[in-house]
């Protein structure tokens, strides 16, 4: 990760950061004083995203540092660790906003003020903003943890935006309608779990250093097999790191070059690569024999 690439994304992280905080603690003032069980429990999945925010901190800029002598490969798999733990925590507040939302259901319910309306509505457009821009910045940069923190983002609007819908339906249907805004903050748990598994299942992927997708690896093979004197690739394995790629694979070369030239054509095949995808960040090239049956 280069030093603008890190910068971006704790401008983006800090962002979201200082806003979960100013949005938590309004929501949190306007639930208590508003008597809305929706808002506060919607301020508390806010305050789990200033918790979520740090781990991005701490997984970029630990992902960003060089490789040392007990890291040889980098530090870019706090990347996805920092990914996982935001998808975990998303999974929790989900499960923590259900049985809320449910146990306040079942007791005797007071309506909400009017005002805990206007302030939902001011912070999904707060949140959408927010995550639009994030998401942008993850893109550019193409970190996970920074992805992750966006959707998060996505997460709180549609939190908010059911407890809006609730408090909407139970401000017009009066007091035989005042548990509206804990079913739909319930609803809202179920779309934060299945964002809290969207963001942790591509995260689990990179630490079982999952294969990328088949284009990818097609076109590692055909750069490599370009080079002039290549006979063959074989055992073509890519993981990442962080945002980059890490490959090894085995080249079948003539038994009858001198291993000065061998090791040039694995050069050659390690700086075409990297020219071709300036996403690699380094190839292992392993050379073998190429059979005297080979077909041509």
């Amino acid at each position: 990760m280069t030093g603008a690439e890190l910068q971006r994304n704790l401008r983006a992280t800090f962002t979201g950061l200082i806003a979960n905080l100013l949005l938590g603690s309004g929501k949190l003032a306007a639930g208590i004083y508003g008597h809305s069980d929706a808002l506060i429990a919607d301020a508390v999945e806010s305050f789990a995203d200033i918790l979520g925010a740090l781990i991005v901190w701490r997984g970029v800029t630990l992902a960003a540092k060089p490789a040392d002598d007990e890291h040889p490969y980098g530090h870019g798999k706090a990347e996805p660790v920092a990914a996982a733990a935001i998808g975990t925590l998303l999974l929790l507040a989900a499960v923590g906003i259900g049985f809320h939302s449910i146990r306040e259901f079942l007791q005797p319910q007071r309506g909400p003020e009017t005002f805990t309306l206007a302030v939902l509505l001011g912070v999904v457009l707060i949140k959408e903003s927010l995550f639009r821009w994030v998401l942008k910045e993850s893109s550019a940069t193409e970190s996970k943890a920074v992805a992750s923190d966006a959707w998060h983002h996505r997460a709180d609007a549609i939190t908010s935006l059911a407890a809006a819908i609730g408090i909407a339906i139970a401000l017009v249907g009066g007091p035989a309608w005042a548990g509206a805004d804990d079913i739909a903050a319930a609803v809202a748990a179920v779309f934060i779990a299945w964002n809290g598994w969207r963001i942790m299942r591509p995260a689990l992927e990179d630490l079982m250093d999952t294969q990328p997708s088949a284009e990818v690896l097609e076109h590692i093979r055909a750069t490599a097999a370009a080079v002039e004197g290549v006979d063959l690739v074989q055992k073509t394995f890519v993981r990442r790191m962080g945002n980059r790629f890490l490959v090894d694979m085995h080249v079948h070369v003539d038994p009858d070059f001198t291993v000065e030239r061998s090791h040039r054509i694995a050069h050659q095949v390690k700086d075409a690569v990297r020219g071709q995808l300036p996403a690699v960040l380094d190839v292992l090239v392993h050379i073998e024999p190429t059979a005297r049956n080979l077909p041509s």
